[in-house]
């Protein structure tokens, strides 16, 4: 699959390798800033007698770029006189530049989408800064700094290695992963397990837990965007279980209020100062005990704000519970004195 592609992704096995693409990826895009009302959208359907020719694009758009568009989208954009195939990354940016939106665009056609959007678009003098990559408009965003503003991913890659290694010696990348919406990254801490999760690893020991204790490590995720999906993110996490767990909440620096790549600097230690705390607010989970899981991880995902159909997956569970009483009163002993309570109390533990 060729990178014009939308559905274009690739992994990383090193740092060098991740920070290198990004590196050659900021230089092969362009950002230009145009007002919103000289943007005109135009519909790409085969078969029409309007349809543009190769030449009528941007120098360098491929055929494949075109077709593939074709397939995702279906929309092309005139900017600064030069027409450029829309990535489907671009949508709901070029929404927002024209303000309208709902479910009901998704009923029209191309030729009609494309109608609507430069009536819109055309009642705005405000400024666009638009990302042109690899062939395609990827995004159209507000051309106020204090809306939008550039974080390259390079720079910010390069920021965060340079903090692990001050911070964190010995530090190991594991993994990385990009497309055209979102690039990530994942870092392990080996070095600094006993100093960061010792006790931790000690308190799972004692209960039993040894093999997870073992496999757990300290761990970096870093999470961005330049399309509008997110900001720059970072956590920490324990690594070595089935899943990652999340070590109290990320920082995070969004592309807006004229933020730079040291805003992101800055942040970056606020993460690291808070390492031990929310370890030891970890911790102390163990020693919380359950009775009511069912209710308790109900209420989790409604303060997360989960899709009702997502926390009503436990909902078989509370229908189980309603139809069986006496399991209920054994699965969820009210008193000390009975005698499966503390063997329950042991089973929510695990």
């Amino acid at each position: 699959m060729q990178n014009c592609q939308d559905s274009y992704s690739t992994t990383f096995s090193s740092f060098p390798e991740i920070h290198s693409y990004h590196q050659n990826l900021s230089q092969r895009s362009l950002w230009t800033r145009c007002r919103v009302n000289q943007l005109h959208v135009e519909p790409l359907v085969r078969g029409a007698s309007h349809f543009p020719t190769l030449t009528a694009f941007a120098p360098g758009t491929s055929k494949t770029a075109v077709e593939d568009t074709l397939d995702h989208l279906g929309l092309a954009i005139r900017c600064d006189s030069k027409l450029y195939p829309v990535r489907d990354t671009a949508y709901k940016s070029l929404l927002d530049r024209a303000k309208v939106g709902g479910n009901g665009l998704t009923k029209l056609t191309k030729d009609e989408l494309a109608q609507v959007l430069n009536t819109f678009l055309g009642h705005f003098k405000s400024e666009a800064l638009v990302l042109v990559r690899d062939e395609k408009v990827a995004a159209v965003h507000s051309g106020d700094e204090a809306d939008y503003s550039v974080l390259p991913i390079d720079q910010l890659l390069n920021a965060l290695q340079q903090k692990l290694d001050i911070r964190f010696p010995g530090n190991e990348f594991d993994a990385g992963y990009s497309d055209h919406a979102i690039t990530s990254a994942a870092w392990s801490l080996p070095d600094q397990k006993e100093d960061l999760i010792g006790t931790y690893t000690k308190v799972l020991a004692d209960r039993g837990k040894t093999a997870m204790a073992s496999r757990l490590t300290p761990g970096i995720r870093f999470i961005t965007s330049d399309t509008g999906i997110a900001s720059a993110k970072v956590s920490a996490l324990l690594l070595g279980g089935q899943h990652p767990i999340h070590i109290g909440s990320c920082v995070s620096v969004d592309h807006r209020h004229k933020s730079t790549v040291a805003d992101f600097d800055l942040a970056l230690d606020q993460l690291f100062a808070q390492f031990g705390e929310s370890l030891a607010k970890l911790q102390h989970l163990l020693e919380v005990d359950l009775e009511y899981p069912v209710n308790a991880m109900t209420r989790v995902c409604k303060k997360l704000s989960m899709p009702k159909k997502a926390a009503g997956s436990h909902r078989h569970v509370r229908n189980d519970l309603r139809r069986r009483p006496r399991d209920r009163a054994r699965r969820f002993p009210r008193h000390a004195g009975d005698p499966l309570y503390h063997e329950d109390l042991r089973r929510t533990r695990e």
